[in-house]
């Protein structure tokens, strides 16, 4: 496996080591090259998203991605930000999974990534008015609508497909496109939902959902309520897929700049998205289970202040290596090295 690997910017480098800590404790072979990105790269290359990093991230089998951005950026020109967008786009990964998992809540956001109002025309008009525009095409609304139909029909079965059909044209398209997909799945159960009333919803019963399907915005919010929901975004990973070549795999919450080299940020979030690097790029769901069962012990035992605990960044990852360490038996090592 050869990781493309963007620490990036606040709290990115931080949680990014502990998460290359619990991957050299794996019984893997990972080449692991460490790229600028986001702020960082825009302060020494002038460019967010510079031609090496993109080049070394279209080679690599997955791309572990930290954080990006911060206010010392937002007066910039690039912003940040744009070498996130870019490389979404670059590497067309669509589909943006984002699972909350606490206690019995279980759900998965299937978020489309590379179309919507974030990628649309925007600008500034004469008379002062400022414009950012949604566009949507049937192709991109079919093809994270099948990804989603296929995890739900892996999962419990069930599909909400969420919108804004009451009021604009492309959630019109949006329902239209999914309710014609559902004959491919009759073994889903699909029903569709207006945004904001399915916003009460994820916060008032989340335990009763299963897959939710998106666009890119509505996503973007209803999965950071689904991760508050859950416990908070410190915990919450991601996993940007596209048809062929690698995914991106980062945690949902920001560089966070007030906490950034306080050592107290929390890497699970972070180190779950590993574990999806491992289940999507490498199909090694096995390993990913190990992790994410490493991740839950060390939340229990020493968390981190966010979830109410005095533990430090590395003392977090140190909890997961050791826990890690007790999962990984001899005979499971031998059996994963021989299944790598």
């Amino acid at each position: 496996m050869r990781l493309a690997c963007l620490p990036g910017d606040g709290i990115g480098p931080e949680v990014t080591a502990e998460a290359l800590r619990v991957l050299a404790t794996l019984p893997l072979k990972v080449e692991v090259v460490e790229l600028p990105f986001g702020g960082a790269a825009l302060d020494a290359f002038g460019d967010p998203l510079p031609a090496e990093t993109l080049a070394a991230c279209h080679d690599a089998d997955a791309v572990l991605l930290g954080a990006v951005g911060g206010p010392r950026w937002d007066a910039a020109t690039p912003r940040p930000e744009a070498g996130l967008l870019g490389l979404r786009q670059a590497l067309d990964v669509y589909a943006n999974l984002r699972p909350a998992l606490h206690g019995d809540v279980d759900l998965l956001v299937v978020r489309e990534l590379v179309g919507g109002l974030y990628l649309g025309e925007r600008g500034v008009r004469d008379d002062g008015t400022v414009f950012d525009t949604c566009e949507y095409h049937p192709s991109q609304v079919e093809r994270v609508a099948r990804r989603a139909f296929e995890l739900a029909r892996s999962r419990r079965g069930r599909l909400v497909s969420v919108d804004k059909a009451n009021v604009l044209e492309t959630s019109r398209l949006w329902r239209r496109v999914v309710t014609e997909l559902a004959a491919d799945y009759p073994d889903v159960e699909l029903r569709h939902a207006l945004v904001d009333s399915f916003a009460i919803e994820v916060a008032l019963a989340p335990d009763t959902l299963d897959v939710v399907v998106t666009e890119n915005m509505f996503g973007d919010i209803l999965s950071d309520l689904a991760s508050g929901v859950a416990g908070g975004l410190g915990l919450a990973a991601s996993a940007s897929l596209g048809d062929s070549g690698p995914g991106i795999f980062e945690p949902v919450h920001g560089s966070a700049p007030d906490i950034a080299g306080t050592g107290t940020a929390n890497p699970a979030a972070m180190i779950r998205s590993l574990a999806l690097a491992l289940e999507h790029a490498l199909g090694r769901r096995d390993l990913a289970d190990v992790v994410g069962g490493a991740v839950d012990d060390a939340l229990a035992a020493t968390p981190t202040p966010d979830q109410g605990g005095e533990a430090t960044t590395i003392e977090f990852g140190d909890a997961v290596v050791a826990s890690l360490e007790r999962r990984l038996t001899t005979e499971e090592k031998t059996w994963a090295t021989t299944l790598s």
